[in-house]
Formats: C-alpha cells, structure tokens, sequence
C-alpha cells in the first residue's frame, strides 16, 4: 500500500476474536491503539504484549454502560484524544430459540450491546472527528444484517438496525470526510458461539465441525485494508464469508454435504 500515516485507533470488544486480531495486527504496523472490553485483566494483558511493539492504552470499559462510555473516552489523557479511527467490534449473540419461548435477559444484552452500544461509543467519538474534520468508522456487524433465520429473530433483528445505522451515519458524516464502513462476516471461528450457547463449549464446537470457517485474522486483514487505502477511497461494505458458506444456513461440509 506504500507509506500511510500512523493513527491512534480505537477498538471495543479488544479482548478476544476480530477485535483482538485487529489489536495484534495494527500494533505490528505501529498504529496508536486503544483497547476497551469489559475483561480488565485480558485487555490489560494484551495492552502489555503489544506495547513492545507501539503506544498501547488500555480501556476497561463496557459498552453498555453510556455514562462510562462518555466519561471514559472524553477523560482519555491529552496524547490520546485524537481517535482517528474507531473500530465498533463489541458485539454478540445470546442464546437461540423462537420468540414465543425467548428470554427477555438475553433480549436485552444484545440489543444493549449491539444497538445501544454501538450508538454510546459514536455519541462520544463523532464530534471530535467532525471537528478535525477527518476520520473513519468501522461498525463490524455480521452477515446476519443482510439475512435472517429461524430462532436468530432478535440477534438478526439488532444487525439489521446496525446496517440501518450505518448507512445513515455515512449519510450524515459525509460533509465531514468521515469515512463509515460496515463489515458483514458469516461464519467466524471466535468465542462467539461459545457465549451464545452459554459456554457449552460442546455446541459451540459442533458449529464448526466439518466446515472449514473464518479466521479472525481473516476478517481483520479487510479491516486493515479499509484503514489503508487512500483518504479518497472509502470501502462502504464488505460482506465476508468461508468459501464453504453461501448463505447463512447454506454451508457445504468436508464429506460434500450441504
């Protein structure tokens, strides 16, 4: 890509999966990270890793929580003020099952997380962009923004209002040279079916059985494509699946079957 300049990034959901592929990878190419989860000690850990290879700080921060998401990105010392790109990743699904026999609990988790926390951490990083007049959003959402199935109703439901809000936000900061990206992965080999199944760790590997997924590394290097290229260029959406996958429940296992 040539030379591009470095920039202070913000990533939420940095402990674990995409979020902290993107850390590893950026922090080798010697970006400014911030790095917010809600795991102190995995985020604090990672932090000191990677601060051998750049400026790290680390962010204990749950994005639910609005009131800690404001006072925490406006109090970040002087030297790291500056987010020239924010990197929405915090996000997850909880629990499957049909309306009728869903559990309002796991309802609420996901639409705090991947609505209502997607929308704390723009409410407090936007402004600053606009001011400086320069920046970029990546919201990383999830195929199932673009597809819907059975007993995913309410996950799918809060990725499609993610879309919604990415195109409208892109809408919004264009006057402002704010570049907005969405990104739709499908199947990713992460901790995310581990948590939607509640840590049976036995479902959550039976998604992957006989299917060659995702990386997260895969999806970070699209990420990283989109940071890289040139101010005028701007990657609106990009929808990244397994060459086994051609739709959310179309997947071709290794023995042939689909």
């Amino acid at each position: 890509m040539g030379t591009y300049m470095k920039k202070t990034i913000l990533i939420t959901g940095a402990s674990s999966g995409i979020g902290e592929s993107c850390a590893r990878k950026l922090a080798q190419k010697g970006h400014r990270l911030i790095l917010a989860a809600r795991r102190t000690d995995r985020i604090q850990s990672l932090s000191n890793e990677l601060s051998a290879f750049t400026d790290v700080f680390p962010l204990s921060l749950d994005v639910r929580n609005r009131e800690q998401v404001m006072q925490s990105i406006h109090q970040l010392p002087q030297l790291w003020q500056q987010i020239d790109v924010l990197i929405n990743n915090a996000g997850l699904a909880v629990g499957l099952g049909a309306v009728h026999e869903g559990i309002p609990d796991d309802w609420d988790r996901m639409i705090d997380t991947n609505i209502k926390g997607v929308l704390h951490v723009l409410r407090a990083v936007t402004p600053g962009m606009i001011e400086r007049q320069s920046g970029q959003i990546i919201n990383v959402s999830s195929i199932a923004s673009k597809e819907v199935y059975p007993s995913g109703n309410v996950y799918c439901g809060t990725k499609h209002a993610l879309d919604a809000i990415t195109q409208s936000i892109r809408m919004e900061l264009l006057p402002y040279h704010i570049r907005v990206t969405s990104i739709h992965p499908g199947m990713v080999e992460t901790e995310f079916s581990l948590v939607r199944y509640k840590g049976d760790s036995q479902r959550a590997d039976a998604v992957y059985s006989q299917v060659m997924p995702l990386k997260a590394d895969d999806v970070a290097d699209v990420i990283i494509y989109s940071i890289e290229l040139p101010s005028h260029v701007s990657l609106h959406e990009a929808v990244i699946m397994p060459s086994a996958q051609a739709g959310v429940r179309m997947v071709r296992k290794m023995d042939g079957s689909i």
